[in-house]
């Protein structure tokens, strides 16, 4: 529905929806007040309603409408304005914002695109192999810059070799309308559960940590998570890749003659290794290095010398943020910085905005009582399993990020969940973690994430090929969830949680 909308952008249609938001919101505010909660709950809870209806229909930006909470809260006197603000600064956003930067460093220098090619160019000329390959160089990538820049730019290289591919083998045949299905579905959905496996990666992680080091004081470093993401990342990845070359889509072809033949054309237009690159994968390198070692840099320091580090990984970020403004990029006719801030106009600002709101509305639940009292209410089911929880906390937030953003979803669920799991005298790690993870596994419909999005505008899908693939899909990642947050997450957190 938003694709239809926007063809029209001051369609009567599109009006509507958007006074859908509005409507609901004066509805809660002009009720009388609903049974065991607060006239500022109440208000909270209108405000949220409007900022729902816009992120779920998305007639309005998403990060428009997470500009809401600036205006709404201090307006009806939930937060002033300095309250409110605050959320839109959290250190976890400017974490992210480095990260942003790191991208598009890689991706001016087309550093990424190297990286992708050479990692295809390993895994060889079977077809199925072609398709790791691809799946890998994405999911790579998208552990560290955006799950939408890594689609689109693996999409033109994936259906060059596709066409090139074609011309050897005979297109019209099942066998190859599989590989073809395979290899778009495998990048788009490499793409998304690559992000799953750093904190910068995708940002309902972000949000996530934004929340905990928010409202618990409780930091997830960068190397704790990737030792808790990475493999859940790499199993998941290579479920997919099975479910799509031997399940739903085998292809049953062999090797192609002609596909290293186009990685290597695409290399050699490259060129060679420029300065730029070098020193920009140093950078990249020493900051990779820093956010997974950070806690043993500081261990070494503290018996070694008796020095303290204080250093966080929105520092590390910051910093090698500036760095990449104060680098050279080496080239001889007209040297430049690494970046400058013309660049910037390519950072996606409204990611950023989109942090800020998702964490001022959930500051402005938890304050008036609503989150306390939804946990209150779920807690009383004592007989509830911690299993049966996260299960049913799995499908809901896979299945609900179908139709939904997953930063908002995040952003709105999290907080109820770790009441819920204050409540109930569980970590809540366990159900924040699930939930997550969960917001990033929508694998079934096009408007589930923007890398479905991108790959079903290929025009090698159906809707149908996709809904078939991705409710497998979901259901593994359900499964993956459930184990790794009941059996792994305990080992690398702790069983404790200490806010």
């Amino acid at each position: 529905m938003p694709e239809l909308i926007e063809s029209s952008p001051f369609s009567i249609a599109k009006l509507r929806i958007i006074a859908i938001g509005p409507i609901l919101f004066l509805i809660l505010i002009l009720s009388p007040q609903i049974p065991y909660i607060s006239p500022m709950a109440q208000k909270s809870l209108a405000v949220a309603v409007w900022m729902l209806a816009w992120w779920i229909s998305e007639v309005v930006e998403i990060s428009v409408t997470a500009l809401l909470p600036l205006i709404l809260f201090p307006l009806l006197g939930i937060l002033d304005i300095k309250d409110a603000a605050h959320a839109y600064g959290n250190p976890v956003i400017f974490l992210f914002m480095g990260g942003f930067m790191l991208a598009l460093a890689l991706e001016k220098h087309k550093l990424h695109i190297r990286i992708a090619l050479n990692i295809v160019k390993l895994t060889g000329t079977n077809a199925n192999g072609i398709i790791w390959g691809f799946m890998l160089a994405t999911a790579f990538l998208s552990m560290w810059i955006s799950n939408t820049a890594t689609t689109v730019m693996m999409l033109p290289i994936a259906t060059s070799v596709i066409a090139l591919l074609s011309v050897t083998t005979n297109k019209n045949t099942k066998n190859f309308e599989n590989f073809a299905v395979a290899m778009m579905l495998g990048i788009g959905y490499a793409a998304t559960i690559g992000g799953v496996a750093t904190l910068i990666g995708t940002p309902p992680n972000t949000v996530m940590a934004s929340i905990l080091a928010e409202k618990y004081k409780y930091r997830i470093n960068f190397g704790q998570w990737m030792a808790f993401g990475f493999p859940f990342m790499m199993i998941l990845l290579y479920a997919c890749f099975l479910i799509l070359t031997k399940v739903v889509y085998p292809n049953r072809l062999k090797n192609f003659t002609g596909s290293k033949e186009i990685i290597d054309t695409e290399l050699a237009k490259l060129g060679k290794v420029t300065t730029a690159e070098i020193r920009t994968l140093i950078i990249f390198s020493c900051t990779a290095f820093l956010w997974i070692f950070q806690d043993l840099l500081k261990y070494f320091l503290q018996i070694s010398f008796d020095f303290k580090l204080n250093i966080e990984d929105t520092m590390i970020a910051v910093m090698a943020s500036v760095l990449l403004f104060l680098v050279s990029d080496g080239k001889k006719k007209q040297t430049d910085f690494l970046l400058v801030w013309k660049d910037t106009e390519k950072l996606p600002w409204g990611i950023l905005l989109l942090f800020g709101g998702g964490l001022c509305l959930a500051d402005a639940l938890d304050k008036t009582g609503l989150i306390q009292l939804i946990g209150d209410t779920m807690a009383q089911n004592k007989g509830l399993s911690l299993l049966v929880l996260l299960i049913i906390l799995g499908f809901l937030s896979v299945f609900i990020s179908e139709i939904m953003s997953n930063v908002a979803l995040v952003s709105v669920f999290v907080p109820v969940v770790l009441g819920l799991a204050v409540k109930l005298g569980e970590n809540p790690l366990l159900l924040s973690i699930t939930v997550t993870l969960g917001a990033s596994c929508a694998f079934m419909l096009p408007m589930g994430s923007p890398p479905n999005a991108i790959i079903f505008s290929s025009g090698y899908l159906k809707v149908s090929q996709m809904v078939k693939a991705g409710f497998i899909l979901n259901l593994i990642s359900i499964f993956l969830i459930i184990i790794f947050a009941y059996f792994i997450l305990p080992l690398i957190f702790g069983t404790t949680f200490k806010p």
